[in-house]
């Protein structure tokens, strides 16, 4: 019932992001309600639950620092900006009336992806046990991978602001060792969420949380979507590719390049 709850608010603040949207004319905005979606769900989960224990307030903190300074940076890092190129594909791809199919396509498909990443909070919530190891260590990750991903999305800002950097690659700092540091982030925070609901009965179903975010990083929203064209826009990211690893931090390679001027 709780989870019900949950994604039946969650839905409702899909569909006002969708109205928003039909005045823009513009469903992009919906990468800033994502991290909101779940936050959404996190903080319902914890009213309906009538439990205050301190894993319940640790978890619902969390999520919070790590939804409002996504949705922030996503809407900084957009704003002006025309539609993302993604969802201009799939409006394309849906005409004629995408506007009122994006309702359905887009805002409450996420919604429906959101509430399945939630799990991991809901089941942390509604754990019984005391607190332990686990969720000594899984706030840890939690805590390394939000400040991974801040760094990294700071760092990409900062570049990206250097007009001498149009069209260039970004490789230094966390981009260095991974060609997608916010995203290795993004995984560990959800993978830190279940280790907290890790000891409680729930955890085989709440393990659909981390599994589900990672697949959309690696194979459907993320590494895999972004790199689909990247080379053909960004000349130097094909070297880029060969000396660096896709998404957990690694040693960086040496490029043959690389060799014949050492």
């Amino acid at each position: 019932m709780i989870a019900l709850q949950a994604l039946l608010m969650m839905y409702l603040l899909a569909l006002a992001a969708w109205l928003v949207s039909l005045r823009k004319n513009d469903v992009s905005i919906v990468d800033s309600v994502w991290s909101l979606l779940i936050l959404t769900g996190a903080v319902t989960y914890a009213l309906a639950s009538a439990q205050a224990s301190p894993r319940a307030l640790a978890v619902v903190t969390l999520v919070a620092l790590w939804a409002v300074r996504l949705a922030a940076h996503i809407t900084w890092r957009s704003w002006g900006e025309p539609e993302d190129r993604r969802y201009q594909a799939i409006r394309a791809r849906n005409e004629p009336h995408f506007r009122w199919k994006s309702l359905v396509l887009v805002f409450l498909l996420q919604a429906t992806l959101a509430w399945v990443v939630s799990w991991s909070a809901l089941a942390a919530v509604l754990n019984p046990q005391p607190w332990n190891w686990l969720d000594s260590l899984g706030v840890c990750v939690i805590v390394a991978g939000a400040s991974f991903e801040a760094v990294a999305d700071w760092q990409l800002a900062r570049f990206k602001s250097d007009p001498t950097h149009q069209g260039k690659v970004m490789d230094r700092g966390l981009w260095r060792n991974s060609r997608h540091p916010n995203y290795f982030g993004e995984f560990c925070v959800w993978w830190g969420f279940y280790l907290v609901a890790l000891s409680a009965q729930a955890w085989w179903w709440a393990i659909a949380s981390p599994l589900l975010m990672t697949i959309l990083l690696l194979r459907v929203s993320g590494v895999a979507l972004l790199e689909k064209d990247i080379g053909e826009r960004r000349p130097g990211y094909r070297d880029y590719i060969a000396r660096t690893n896709a998404f957990f931090p690694g040693k960086r390679r040496q490029t043959s390049q690389e060799d014949s001027t050492t």
